[in-house]
């Protein structure tokens, strides 16, 4: 009897995670199951472009699957059940149950709306490809001289009313933040940003404390109210409250705590990975979510799981950073050098070389979905004897 592995969600973490493993392990041993929502892969760091009205590829993921023995099942995720090792979904049949022996959780995050009234009425977002298209389809509708606001001072603010405006500079685009917008970066990094958001004509909102979004502006409480004929929410991402509703151990905001293997601290079972993972990094601080960290963490997790099963030595690499990359529109990027922990470096390379930089970035993201060993040697192992018993005596007690 096959060993049964089930990866949910097929973001950066779940797609690399799912095709190292068919890699790793031998197919007349394992079935391996990758559930999500979209039947293709969506590169989530490019969604601003989508949204500006790009077009990005179509990548189906049994296209990307084919030939691996990776069964893609598109489906919804709607429940966890830990302790019976089972999972509920939704798909084009209706309502199922899937069992597994071994679970991969990469759900990833949503939108994030900090309890901020208006926010789910009003505003558009950009942490998955609906929402994309459904702020596409509203920025299309705009007529010249109207307002967007993107909230939020993070990566995905910043490259979020950079790549609007380039697109569109018959609009009014403005950037609200709580704090700073990109504070957290170095001095040249910050004087590069700011040269950019005047080049752009992007005004900037700094200490703007948001406490309601209505149809036709953004309320704050200090900085009075901000006129916005579209509201782009990118104030930070919060995961699914799928795990959370589990016997897993989570987080207090609900991501899965796991060790330094991405293995589960409660349950040997399951592997979490990208957003949904709680993972201690350099110097005992969490993984912060990002594309950055999803890849690393699927390699760990992969490499971790296919070593248990095959009775090999499990691989424990520290994950930390190298850089932190910034789109600033289709001609213009910043890549920031950052310490293993990531620190903040006097390093940074601005302007085309840190668009193209960044450029390379995403599309190296993505080439490694279908690369998930990096070209490196395929070797696929038998699971160990003991894997098999297991096997075994888990089916005699089903």
């Amino acid at each position: 009897m096959k060993h049964r592995i089930v990866v949910l969600g097929a973001g950066y973490a779940g797609a690399v995670t799912a095709g190292r493993l068919a890699r790793r392990l031998h197919r007349d041993d394992v079935e391996i199951t990758l559930v999500n929502g979209d039947p293709d892969f969506v590169e989530r760091i490019r969604l601003h472009q989508l949204a500006s009205g790009q077009d990005l590829p179509r990548r189906p993921l049994r296209k990307v699957y084919e030939g691996t023995g990776v069964q893609v099942r598109p489906a919804r995720v709607t429940g966890v059940d830990a302790d019976r090792k089972t999972v509920d979904l939704t798909g084009e049949d209706g309502a199922e149950t899937l069992g597994y022996d071994s679970l991969v959780y990469a759900l990833g995050s949503t939108n994030a709306e900090h309890g901020v009234q208006g926010v789910a009425e009003h505003a558009h977002h950009l942490a998955g490809k609906q929402g994309a298209l459904r702020l596409r389809s509203r920025l299309g509708e705009l007529e010249p001289g109207g307002t967007v606001v993107v909230v939020g001072g993070g990566l995905t603010g910043i490259e979020a009313a950079t790549e609007i405006a380039e697109a569109r500079p018959d609009l009014k685009v403005a950037i609200a933040a709580r704090e700073g917008v990109g504070g957290w970066l170095s001095d040249k990094a910050q004087r590069h940003l700011s040269v950019v958001f005047d080049r752009l004509a992007i005004t900037v909102h700094e200490g703007a404390d948001i406490t309601r979004v209505e149809a036709d502006r953004v309320v704050t409480g200090a900085a009075g109210d901000v006129p916005a004929h579209v509201t782009v929410w990118t104030a930070g991402f919060a995961v699914h409250p799928i795990a959370a509703a589990t016997t897993l151990e989570v987080s207090d905001t609900g991501r899965i705590v796991v060790d330094a293997t991405m293995r589960s601290v409660s349950h040997p079972d399951v592997y979490a990975v990208g957003d949904a993972a709680f993972a201690e990094g350099p110097e005992g601080r969490p993984l912060r979510m990002a594309c950055a960290t999803a890849t690393p963490m699927a390699w760990q997790a992969a490499d971790a799981l296919a070593a248990r099963l095959t009775g090999r030595k499990v691989p424990e690499k520290p994950i930390g950073y190298a850089a932190q990359c910034i789109s600033l529109g289709r001609r213009d990027g910043m890549l920031q050098r950052v310490t293993h922990e990531d620190g903040m470096t006097s390093t940074v390379i601005t302007g085309r070389a840190g668009a193209r930089i960044k450029e390379f970035i995403c599309a190296s993201a993505a080439w490694a979905v279908a690369h998930p060993t990096m070209l490196m040697p395929t070797r696929r192992h038998r699971l160990v004897p003991a894997s098999r018993a297991a096997q075994t005596r888990f089916a005699a007690v089903r």
